[in-house]
This record gives C-alpha cells, structure tokens and sequence, in this order.
C-alpha cells in the first residue's frame, strides 16, 4: 500500500469524475465555444459572486495574470513572506510584470493593514507605485492556516481607501471555508481577483480558476493567450472542474480529521519536535537531532509512505480525498514504529 503525503496535488479522478470528463460536450475555447468551460466559469464566477471568471491550466497562471492584469512595470506588490507567488512561482513577479515586491512577516502566514499601511511607498520618482496586495488562503507553508473574513475586513478598507488592488490566491480556499463556516459570496465581496486551485483538494486532474469583473477577466484572457493557457477542447478538463466543485467541497472536513488524528501521533514521537498547528489539511513539523529529514523521509519511504522537507528540519504531510481511513491508521502505526 502505497501512502501519498507529498501535496494534495497527487489525486486521481474518481471513476465517476472520469465518466463526467468523458462525457463532456466541447468545443473551441479560444472562441470562447466550449460549452463546458464556459459552464465551469459561469459557475465559478456565481459562486463567489463575481461577473466572470477564466479557466487556466494552473494555479501558478491564474496568479500571475492576475499580478500582469492589476499592475504596470515599475509598481510594486505586497504579500507575506511566505506567499506562494514570492516564494513557489520562480520570481514571475518580476518576469511577467516587470514589478517589485515588498515581502511582510507575520504569525501563521498571515499580515494584517496597520503592516501593509505602513509600507506604502510616498509618491517619489525614485519609488516603486505599491499597487497590488496578495493574500494566500490557506498559507502553505504556514501549515493550512487561513484568515477569517473578520481579519480581511480591515485590509479591504485600507486597499480601497488607498487605491491599492486586493488578489487572493485562493489555492485552498475551501479548506478554508470548511473551518470558517463563511460562505463562498462572502468572500468575493472583498476581493478585485480571486484564484481557486480544482487540482489540490478537490481533486481534480487540471485547473484553476481566476475570478473578477468583466473588465479584469477580459484582458485576463489576452493575457492568458500570450502566456500558451489558451486551450481548445478544454471541456473535457472542465467537466473534471465542474464536478469538483459539486462533489469534492464537504467532505474536506474530513482531510483536516484526518490531519488532526495523525499530527497526535507525532506529538508523541521523541524524534519529532514543534509541529505547527493543524487547522486544515496540512502538517508541518520539525525532526529533531539525531533524526534528520532525508533520514525521516527515508524511514517514512521503506514502509510506503511519500512525503516532502519543506526546507531546514521541517517535513510536510498533506492529506487529500485519495488518503483512506484504513491509510490514516497505517500511518499512524509506522509513525510509532519509527
């Protein structure tokens, strides 16, 4: 048996999922002539209660056309240290925009308005323009950890106020959601842009999502096609999207279960240290001396279980709908042996 931990990125479509691709009706999304595409952005785009949406290969993608669309070169752009478009994203920033970037610490991946006031370039010819401010819900590399709508409230009014754009790379906004009990329409309402992974937790094979005003996601597509994301018969990976989106949301309650049940076994290990609080679907702890990452991962490998160093003494698990419950025990015996 083997255990995938590496990303939740690492599922495969279900058999049903399979049938809804195979079944999709599709034409030229170039044209904007696939009809199962456009059903996935309509759909999208009323869920979190925005115009229009964009479907594009990858996360990766939908953030950086989001960057390219509420920018010009030479303004600058906001995100905690962590971001994944600071730190996962090879710099895109500055290749696709020509812009700079101003990075901000904070608890659990989080920054809040008073750090992002304060940082505000004066308006010097010899300055960057702060234009753009990003928020990743939830923080990777923060272990899962997510803002409330009550901690984005006061950067909304700080953006609005100063003229800034407000992007949310939404990658696992649904994890999110799950623990929040907020509600898709809520957070739209406090965003220009939205991204939304369909490949991470909600399982399917291809996508992501970006969702604004008709306005953005129309120069959001120019820019879409000069980036190579302009497919054709996209559909049948759409079809996968749509049922994600249907079938996959709810049962991510029990990823963070299952998160939750294995990070108590960890805490009961000498060789683990500081394990950061599990609120999602992520764990990320540190191994302590004698025991070493590659030594861990090692160990973890020769009984079937896959899993990353995400740099230092840290190691990460993520849970995701292909990790049965009789998976979650297996590992949680190995993790006693080791």
């Amino acid at each position: 048996m083997e255990i995938n931990l590496i990303s939740d990125t690492v599922t495969k479509p279900s058999p049903s999922m399979l049938q809804a691709m195979i079944s999709a009706e599709v034409g030229d999304d170039v044209f904007s002539e696939d009809p199962t595409v456009n059903a996935l952005e309509e759909k999208a785009a009323k869920l979190f209660g925005m115009e229009r949406a964009v479907f594009c290969p990858s996360g990766t993608m939908t953030n950086q056309i989001a960057i390219k669309v509420h920018t010009q070169a030479l303004d600058e752009m906001v995100c905690h240290e962590y971001s994944h478009v600071y730190k996962y994203e090879l710099g895109g920033y500055g290749f696709n925009s020509g812009i700079g970037l101003t990075l901000l610490p904070g608890k659990d991946g989080k920054i809040t308005a008073d750090q992002i006031e304060a940082i505000i370039k004066p308006p010097y010819e010899w300055e960057a323009i702060t234009k753009l401010v990003v928020l990743e819900n939830t923080a990777n590399k923060a272990g899962g950890s997510y803002y409330t709508l009550e901690e984005i409230a006061p950067i909304t009014k700080l953006c609005k106020d100063k003229n800034l754009r407000l992007h949310l790379d939404g990658a696992r906004i649904f994890n999110a959601l799950a623990e929040t009990g907020e509600t898709p329409q809520q957070v739209g309402k406090h965003f220009d842009s939205i991204s939304i992974c369909l490949s991470k937790g909600l399982g399917a094979p291809v996508g992501s999502l970006l969702i604004g005003s008709n306005d953005f996601i129309a120069q959001a597509r120019r820019f879409r096609k000069v980036l190579g994301g302009g497919m054709r018969q996209a559909g049948f990976l759409a079809a996968a999207g749509i049922y994600a989106l249907d079938h996959n949301v709810e049962r991510l309650k029990e990823d963070h279960a299952n998160a939750r049940k294995i990070g108590a076994v960890l805490s009961t290990l000498d060789c683990v240290g500081d394990i950061r609080p599990i609120r999602t679907n992520i764990i990320i702890f540190d191994v302590k001396v004698p025991q070493t990452v590659d030594g861990f991962l090692k160990k973890l490998a020769e009984k079937g279980i896959k899993a990353v160093g995400m740099g230092g003494d840290s190691v990460r698990f993520v849970l995701h709908l292909d990790i049965t419950q009789e998976m979650v025990e297996k590992t949680c015996e190995i993790l006693k042996e080791i």
